[in-house]
């Protein structure tokens, strides 16, 4: 996908999540995040656009500090405030990843084809993935459906940049392998889990694994970020891989 196709991402992503959570009380439990209640999500979601945009803005080559981190947040906004301080966070990321240049040059943190490119994908998965937290927390509906195209990329994204680096938690005493594999999409990865870091081998076709799961991006894309059930796929194999990947998965920050 083009920058311009992800900015596209963020803006609609971003608007979808203010209207959800426009329509939910702030002390709504969060399904799909049992630890959060909305304000928590708003809160966390609006704090990462301040923060990724003093990055980008700013021009920083290193991780913020903590001093800075802050800076970036400001204080926590009041209930009453706190939607309208999501939306005006949301619009300023969208703006100073608009105006930026294609040169820009600053801190990040996963391979890309350029620190915008990467800020511009990053922010608006960021977003997507919180936006189905907050439709969940809305009420029982679907959440809205996500492009094909943008969540393979999600896909990609998450499997190839995300699950490799040599501190993720995916480990397994012996070696086993996931096929994930798209039905409205020419994508699949095979996910080799040891005692190493993960392995993945992109455009895997239907070779053998230990586990494949197949299904329309859309619902890969929330499966793996462990958004929504495995029945909500098609599942091959040894199921127990998909209760270590849930225990395995989920991204740590710090």
């Amino acid at each position: 996908m083009e920058i311009s196709e992800h900015l596209d991402a963020l803006r609609r992503e971003g608007a979808l999540l203010a209207d959800a959570a426009g329509r939910t009380d702030l002390d709504a439990p969060v399904p799909t995040c049992p630890e959060w209640r909305l304000r928590d999500l708003l809160l966390h979601t609006g704090q990462v656009h301040r923060w990724a945009t003093a990055i980008v803005r700013d021009r920083l080559r290193q991780p913020p500090d903590e001093a800075a981190t802050r800076a970036a947040r400001g204080p926590d906004p009041a209930d009453a405030g706190l939607l309208g301080w999501f939306r005006d966070g949301h619009a300023a990321l969208v703006a100073e990843l608009d105006r930026a240049p294609a040169g820009l040059d600053c801190w990040s943190f996963l391979p890309a084809k350029s620190p915008l490119a990467f800020w511009a994908r990053r922010q608006a998965h960021e977003t997507a993935v919180h936006r189905v937290d907050a439709e969940s927390a809305a009420g029982p509906a679907e959440p809205t459906a996500t492009d094909p195209a943008f969540a393979a990329d999600g896909l990609a994204e998450l499997l190839t940049g995300f699950l490799v680096r040599p501190r993720g938690r995916l480990r397994s005493e012996r070696t086993r392998t996931l096929l994930v594999r798209a039905t409205d999409r020419p994508v699949s990865w095979l996910v080799t889990i040891g005692r190493d870091p993960v392995t993945v081998t992109e455009g895997a076709g239907a070779g053998p694994a230990d586990c494949t799961v197949t299904g329309r991006a859309h619902d890969l894309y929330l499966l793996l970020w462990n958004r929504l059930p495995a029945d909500r796929a098609e599942v091959a194999g040894d199921a127990s891989l998909l209760d270590l990947w849930r225990e395995g998965s989920p991204i740590r920050w710090g």
